[in-house]
Order: structure tokens, then sequence, then C-alpha cells
């Protein structure tokens, strides 16, 4: 076989019972919640992390529901809102009732709206719990690069958000392409960028992060917008969306707010500890310590 049929030759399915179907794309969605889990778990015990292994699962639960929900309600108002107004039911269910009772599952996930979604739910959790959002995101950001790579292979399987169309050796053929031409594997590409490398830049400055707490926030916002913005010149923009803005998609466009949130994210965290460093400091010198 062509390794460049690769994707045609796919199954996005695992196996099918009845009207039930497991799909490689859910799969990974919960593989990537148990890396992100043992590499937390990881650093609870090794690293005299000030959380327990009962905290991390009940905010794992949290985020996840999180994700879901802010994934799919940031596609529709990110990508597909006018087809959304016209029949929300099949936007919302994960199953159709057209010629008997299907199972579809949930397509039409958006990273930014996921994001929203965790940070939402981290806050409500911390207000809940009375524990920090950010013991906890310093907790778990480091990991979460490398949970997210096996979402974008998720992509792949799938066949879908394949990349520009290309002459490149490796450029591969999606059974979605309706113009059945040689396009980018932009999916391997964001798995990598977006995932491996980012997890080893990440994962080995965790501690010197947590020094400044908030401080791995900015820092992920950030370096997920950056690199994702120039992957992002190798993915095919949305057939009904285009180019939003010139020559920049609203991938890029939503990763360019990005850069922007998490500089000013990184710069309010490091001013609030500098600021708590030089109260503590004032304390000392004036005697009420």
């Amino acid at each position: 076989m062509n390794w460049q049929h690769l994707p045609e030759a796919i199954d996005p399915v695992i196996f099918t019972l009845g009207p039930l179907q497991l799909r490689w794309y859910g799969l990974m969605y919960l593989v990537a919640m148990l890396v992100v889990y043992l590499l937390a778990t990881h650093r609870i015990k090794k690293e005299n992390y000030p959380f327990d292994t009962e905290q991390l699962q009940n905010f794992l639960m949290w985020g996840f529901l999180g994700l879901l929900i802010g994934a799919k309600a940031g596609y529709i108002l990110f990508y597909d809102f006018k087809d959304f107004l016209s029949d929300p039911l099949t936007h919302l269910l994960p199953f159709e009732f057209r010629d008997g009772f299907r199972f579809t599952g949930y397509s039409g996930m958006s990273y930014h709206g996921g994001l929203l979604g965790i940070i939402i739910a981290s806050i409500l959790y911390q207000r809940k719990h009375r524990q920090s959002m950010l013991v906890i995101s310093d907790l778990v950001i480091p990991a979460i690069p490398l949970g997210y790579t096996f979402g974008r292979l998720g992509n792949f399987i799938n066949g879908e958000l394949y990349g520009r169309a290309t002459d490149v050796a490796w450029g591969m053929y999606f059974p979605a392409d309706p113009q059945n031409k040689l396009r980018h594997p932009s999916q391997l590409y964001e798995a990598f960028g977006e995932g491996v490398l980012l997890f080893l830049i990440l994962w080995p400055l965790r501690k010197l992060l947590m020094k400044i707490p908030g401080l791995s926030i900015g820092v992920y916002i950030f370096g997920y917008g950056f690199v994702r913005f120039f992957i992002e010149f190798a993915r095919q923009p949305d057939r009904h969306l285009g180019f939003v803005l010139g020559p920049f998609s609203m991938g890029q466009v939503l990763c360019f707010i990005m850069m922007f949130a998490g500089i000013g994210a990184a710069l309010f965290f490091y001013w609030r500890a500098h600021r708590a460093i030089r109260g503590e400091k004032s304390k000392i010198r004036t005697g009420n310590c």
C-alpha cells in the first residue's frame, strides 16, 4: 500500500455494537486525560507537590466536562453559528433519528472553546472546593501538551482537519477531501508542535515556572498560540469560512489573541508575585512580620 493513502485505509470506528460506535477519536480523548493524570500523579508523589490524587481526580473530572462543553460551544460560536441556528439539535446531540436511531458521536470541537471551558471549570472548582486554581494549573499544565498529542492523532485517524494542497513528498490523501488532492498531514504537524515540542519545553521548566504561581498559564497559552499560528499556514481553512482576515484563517486570528492573552497573563502573575515579595520585605523592615 502506498503510504500516501494511509488515512484512507484507517477505519475511524474501532467497533460497532447496534446503534453505538466506539471511535478512535473518542478513545484518544480518554488516553489524553489518562496521560495528564499519570504525569500529574508522578509530580504529586515524586516532587512533594501540595496536592493529593483524590483532589486531582476531582479536578480532572471538572476539567474534562469543561473541555467537552467548551469545545462544542466554541465550535458553534466561532465556526458554525449560522448552521447551528438552523438546526440546533443536530449540533448538540451525539445521535440522530433520521432513518432510525443512529449514534453519531460529537464532531466539530474547537480547541479555543475547550480552553475557555477548562478555565471556567477551574474557576468554578476553586470556588466550590476552596483550592487555589493557580496551584492546580501549575500542576497539570506542563503535562497537557503530551496529552493533547493524542487528540491530534485522533483528528488524523478521523481524516479531518487536513492540510492544504501540496506536492511535498510526505503529503497524503484524505477520504473527506472532495477534491482528492495530495495534502499536508497538518494533524501530525500539530501533534508534534502543539504536543510533543511544547511538552519538551514546559516539562523541564515545570519547577522553575511554579516559583511564580500562575506563570505557567501565560507561558502555555502563548506557546500554544505561537506554535499553532505558524502550523495553520499548512492547514486547510474551514470550507464555510475560508480566510477571515486577509491571508489568515479563523484559527490564526484566535491564536493571535491567545499570544497577547498569554503575554498579558504572564506579566500579570509576575507583577503580582513581585508585589507580594516587596510587601513581605516591607513588613520585615518595619517589624510587622
